[in-house]
């Protein structure tokens, strides 16, 4: 069980890394429901205003909130219509955030020509900060959380410091009572105790999902990605006109190894076929293991260059036998792949994988060790 400083250590290491594809598409299926929920909740917010006038709040005070309000809602628009778009705008989450987060400091500074007190005092409004650092959670991205609350931080003190500069003598409202010293900076702190939950909360469901989608023996992507991503990039290749070949691959007469030298050997030479391969392919030539020794491989190119590049790495794996234990005799391991693209095979992950497996089925029944791209007449 890792420690605290483990923990934090490693949620400081992931603000430097890329998320992969899984984090990827579920942060974009995050970032689409904080759009919706962001409508929903600036229908809420115009509500806070009218209360406010109803309930005897100064006119300042009401037509404050009424253009946040309005504000939101204009941009809560446009967010959900880029979120909605099939192409992925991946700055889109950290610029929404940014977003939510100034239109709080926005509303605060508005409140400066009710009076500087209810700028810095007011609860109600500044409790958005809060929220608006919460809802980074459904995007699934510790760096958007961190920003938002880094932001929030910034904003919320540079308010302070700028009001208490253009102000001489104490900060007093007879509704919002004394600005002190005190009070702003623990507002400060809560705001950076928030970041901090937050961002546990989102690094601990990253990790959930890196490990539900993750095979354990490889490391590389499961069924899970296969199933949740690999549909979405056969729809975007199709939309843009793109051909995309998906590839079955199967390791040669894999359960002698397993059968001779025992499970333990047979895991090492899998990952050593895995590692061999994956020192080939690029970052957006994504390999998946499918169950056993079976593997997926995308490539986005014409059938005829995915064959040439399916070559290389059947060729590389030939020449580079597996090592049981250094006085055992070294083991010479090979694939087997059947090839399909789309549009020309199929339109959809079903037909590809299919028609990928007959041809799996030439190439093991045509002496295994090649590549079939084509059907075999």
């Amino acid at each position: 069980m890792s420690t605290l400083r483990e923990t934090l250590e490693d949620l400081a290491n992931s603000l430097r890394e890329r998320p992969d594809e899984i984090l990827l598409e579920v942060g974009a299926g995050g970032e689409l429901l904080v759009a919706r929920l962001r409508v929903a909740v600036a229908f809420l917010l115009i509500l806070l205003p009218l209360l406010n006038h109803v309930a005897g709040g100064t006119a300042m005070e009401s037509a404050a909130g009424l253009v946040g309000a309005g504000l939101i809602m204009l941009f809560s628009q446009l967010w959900l219509s880029l979120a909605l778009r099939k192409r992925r705008f991946r700055w889109l989450p950290a610029v929404s955030a940014a977003f939510d987060v100034s239109m709080v400091s926005l509303v605060l500074g508005l409140l400066v020509l009710e009076s500087p007190a209810a700028a810095l005092n007011s609860a109600v409004v500044w409790a958005c900060y809060p929220l608006a650092v919460f809802a980074t959670a459904l995007r699934h991205d510790v760096r958007v959380t961190v920003l938002a609350g880094g932001l929030a931080v910034l904003q919320s003190a540079l308010l302070w410091l700028a009001i208490s500069q253009l102000n001489d003598g104490p900060l007093v409202s007879s509704v919002y009572g004394t600005v002190t010293t005190s009070t702003q900076l623990q507002r400060l702190v809560l705001l950076l105790a928030a970041t901090l939950v937050t961002a546990m909360v989102v690094f601990r469901a990253q990790r959930l999902t890196q490990l539900s989608g993750t095979d354990g023996l490889t490391g590389l992507p499961n069924r899970s990605y296969l199933n949740t991503r690999v549909p979405q990039q056969v729809l975007e290749a199709r939309s843009a006109g793109q051909t995309l070949c998906l590839a079955l691959i199967d390791l040669d007469h894999f359960r002698h190894i397993n059968a001779e030298l025992g499970h333990l050997a047979g895991d090492r030479a899998l990952r050593h076929a895995v590692k061999v391969l994956r020192m080939e392919l690029g970052r957006e030539e994504p390999m998946i293991r499918v169950g056993g020794e079976e593997f997926v491989l995308i490539l986005r190119l014409p059938i005829g260059a995915a064959w040439e590049r399916m070559e290389v790495l059947r060729r590389k794996l030939e020449s580079h036998p597996f090592v049981p234990e250094p006085d055992v005799e070294p083991r010479k391991l090979t694939l087997s792949a059947g090839m399909a693209s789309c549009p020309q095979d199929a339109n959809d992950l079903s037909g590809l994988m299919r028609r990928a497996d007959l041809r799996l089925r030439h190439a093991k029944a045509n002496g295994r060790n090649r590549v079939v791209a084509r059907d075999e007449r």
